[in-house]
């Protein structure tokens, strides 16, 4: 059994995050995987913070000027504890004012910082997994956030991958910086921008972090079952584990981690008939966080139905038609219509999910590399990269 995790004033039961993923970690998914880890944690015989469940990620500068879309995004259910918000910024000021607003409107009681986005978009303009390597830029934007967050005691970590590529590695230098400046903890995305999701994760550097620093160090990449979460705290001696895209279609993967960390050999393995009772209720908190639009809600699922079906004998005409339903009633319909008794796949249900992609050369600003501290014309750029929003 693992100890719990700790994160400044937050004790976590079950020391496990729910990476922010764009698109997927809005209030109906952490829902859903809320209640999945509540089971695992109640099955271990514990109680509590089953999980920090992470929002996806919010630009601060969207944050700052109130944008509408980015105020429903930083949402929590009324009884979701503790609220978690991962911000993404390129600019100190900006930065500090964002975590104003998050802490001073008692918006979260835990700030991440996000320095592990690959997309191009982001990092063509210095941003994301780029940022860490001007150092100074770095720091001085985790001091910010730091500064509004401490006298409110949240929690501030922060977010990184191992660096830009292999010859540009940022993760011991900026996770020390971090510590420095006050972070609560650091995770690490064990793999460069430039290897993106591709490849597997080099779990190694997640054991040198946890020796270069003494805050704790979370773990993130390739994780897919509780057995890999397991072996990857014994592996590098983590405090705890990031999961992303293991639990894409996959909540109660939240079960099978509280019940592993908690000593239980318990594990789900659902029928069709539970796995689309599961599908549909993540469709109708989908139309909830919608405000009641079931056409977005049901257009929002889409995404999720190849991930829930994984392994399953579903059939190509019930999958494509699935991803194109506009209604819980033609959703119900379609569920309705297959077969439900179908046991759970077992293997073919397993392993990675979400786009792996392939190993690619970093798009980052003229002369990014040549220096680690900024020009002026990489600064103008810099300031447009916090125009663009993705996760990391």
């Amino acid at each position: 059994m693992l100890p719990a995790l700790r994160i400044g004033r937050l004790t976590i039961e079950s020391p496990v995050v729910l990476a922010p993923m764009a698109g997927i970690t809005n209030r109906a998914f952490r829902r859903l995987c809320r209640e999945y880890g509540s089971a695992g944690l109640e099955a271990g015989g514990a109680s509590g913070a089953s999980t920090l469940y992470v929002n996806e990620m919010v630009t601060s500068r969207a944050l700052v000027e109130r944008n509408e879309r980015t105020m429903q995004l930083i949402s929590h259910d009324p009884d979701e504890s503790p609220r978690s918000v991962q911000l993404y910024s390129v600019d100190p000021v900006t930065a500090g004012q964002a975590a104003r607003i998050l802490v001073s409107e008692d918006r979260t009681d835990h700030i991440d910082l996000n320095f592990g986005c690959p997309v191009p978009k982001v990092t063509r303009k210095g941003g994301g997994a780029a940022l860490p390597w001007k150092s100074e830029l770095f720091a001085s934007i985790v001091a910010a956030v730091v500064r509004e967050a401490q006298p409110y005691a949240v929690p501030v970590t922060v977010k990184m991958r191992v660096g830009i590529d292999a010859e540009h590695v940022t993760y011991l230098d900026a996770a020390r910086r971090a510590e420095a400046e006050g972070a609560a903890a650091v995770a690490l995305h064990a793999r460069t921008a430039a290897q993106a999701y591709s490849g597997t994760a080099d779990w190694s550097a997640i054991a040198r972090l946890k020796e270069a620093v003494g805050i704790p160090v979370l773990g993130n990449g390739d994780i897919f079952s509780a057995e890999d979460a397991l072996r990857m705290v014994a592996e590098t001696g983590c405090d705890g584990v990031v999961v992303g895209r293991g639990c894409l279609g996959r909540p109660w993967l939240f079960t099978d981690l509280a019940a592993a960390f908690a000593g239980s050999p318990a594990r789900v393995q659902p029928t069709l008939r539970e796995v689309t009772d599961t599908l549909r209720r993540h469709a109708a908190y989908l139309v909830d966080f919608h405000d009641g639009d079931e056409l977005r809600g049901c257009r929002d699922i889409r995404k999720h139905i190849a991930w829930y079906l994984k392994g399953f004998p579903a059939g190509s005409q019930v999958r494509h038609q699935l991803a194109l339903v506009d209604s819980l009633q033609a959703l119900d319909d379609l569920i309705g219509g297959m077969d439900l008794d179908a046991p759970w796949p077992g293997e073919a249900a397993e392993g990675q999910r979400g786009r792996a992609g392939s190993p690619r050369v970093v798009a980052l600003p003229d002369g990014w590399l040549r220096s680690r501290e900024l020009n002026a014309e990489q600064q103008r750029l810099v300031a447009e990269a916090e125009l663009d929003t993705s996760g990391g």
